[in-house]
């Protein structure tokens, strides 16, 4: 289990991310339109996973707006925004943000945050996705993790993108 701090209080996840040179789980999330979104529709490109509480707060919402904004200068790169928030309210952020350079994708009905090591334990966000990174290589290894100690930090977004780019 990973320990995260939130508002100062520490909380735990279910597990730990998947390790750099492992090979990364198919999983199954929402899209917006209530579709099913796997990993393995990704299959021969680069995938980043921006794990996020909830779109609803200004640090989740940021790094949606941050990656939209970076991944658009990147061919060749998808960019999957993880929430356990509703595909309803992921597309009414993406529609008043102009979002349209990244996935948002909800793990409502899913065993994702489980999966990855992602899923709140304990504190007032049990059941959330913790703040997390994690990037995939075209052959479906990972290349790259980000843990976030502190649910009010960023991402890294530099390390991430130098991952793809250093492949």
């Amino acid at each position: 289990m990973a320990t995260i701090l939130r508002k100062g209080q520490v909380v735990e996840t279910i597990g730990n991310l998947p390790l750099v040179g492992s090979k990364a789980r198919d999983f199954t999330l929402t899209t917006t339109d209530l579709l099913d979104l796997n990993l393995s529709q990704f299959k021969g490109k680069f995938v980043i996973l921006n794990i996020f509480p909830s779109i609803d707060t200004p640090t989740c919402a940021t790094s949606v707006r941050d990656f939209n904004a970076k991944a658009a200068a990147i061919d060749g790169v998808n960019v999957i925004c993880v929430s356990a928030d509703l595909p309803f309210a992921l597309n009414r952020f993406c529609g008043a943000e102009g979002i349209e350079n990244v996935i948002t994708a909800s793990s409502f009905r899913s065993t994702f945050g489980n999966e990855y090591g992602l899923t709140f334990t304990t504190g007032p966000l049990t059941g959330l996705l913790s703040r997390a990174v994690v990037v995939i290589d075209k052959n479906g290894i990972v290349i790259h993790t980000e843990q976030m100690e502190d649910t009010s930090y960023l991402p890294n977004y530099d390390a991430a993108l130098n991952s793809i780019t250093h492949e």
